[in-house]
């Protein structure tokens, strides 16, 4: 199994991401949904499930959080708190929603994006009972089970939604025939066979990684 990163890595990142959930919810009072959203929408999550060193093991889950959101850093007198790496004892479910999901990103070598396409932040958070008493494997079995589903949509037309692109939008931007987008989201042409520049401009104007359209 190819991994996403050097495991040297992975210990760091998994205390990061789990006190990057628990700081924000906890202390700046966001809810989870709202943590995630941003993370996945700043270049952060990518650059994290690569496994880049600045960030999965040069910042701590506080650091990064306060990087989502900057406005906390311009209230008057806001002095950041101490870059302690791992963050709480407490192990609070968000702690362990963020710990498990970076195991799993590593362990599964998918993208934040690709896995929130399959398992929302909130299913993972619902799992902490009982899978928090468990050997992580399970959680990751589980997580597998759920991924690897088929879904009723192509990974395609769910890029497509979230992008807030119409089909005709898409294929301007793209320069791929509205009919051939069509035949790929509706399963008649697989996506997975396609030109490789067809799969590139996609993921181009998708913002997405290209095995992240061919992926069920």
């Amino acid at each position: 199994m190819i991994h996403a990163y050097d495991k040297v890595y992975l210990d760091c990142a998994m205390s990061s991401l789990a006190c990057m959930f628990e700081y924000g919810v906890y202390t700046l009072g966001r809810t989870l949904n709202e943590i995630y959203e941003v993370f996945l929408n700043s270049g952060l999550a990518d650059r994290f499930g690569r496994g880049e060193s600045t960030i999965v093991a040069g910042r701590s889950g506080i650091e990064l959080c306060l990087e989502l959101f900057p406005e906390v850093l311009a209230l008057n007198n806001f002095q950041a708190p101490p870059d302690v790496m791992g963050g709480t004892l407490s192990r609070s479910a968000e702690y362990w929603t963020g710990w498990t999901l970076a195991y799993y990103q590593w362990k599964s070598g998918r993208s934040f994006y690709a896995i929130e396409q399959k398992v929302k932040i909130t299913v993972i958070f619902d799992m902490y009972m009982p899978y928090h008493e468990m050997d992580i494997e399970r959680f990751c079995e589980k997580m597998d089970e759920l991924c690897n589903k088929k879904s009723e949509i192509s990974a395609l037309k769910r890029l497509r939604k979230y992008a807030e692109l119409t089909q005709k939008e898409l294929a301007e931007e793209s320069g791929i025939p509205v009919r051939t987008i069509q035949q790929y989201e509706q399963g008649q042409k697989d996506l997975s066979k396609a030109q490789a520049s067809y799969i590139l401009n996609l993921s181009r104007v998708l913002c997405c990684d290209p095995e992240d359209l061919c992926r069920q």
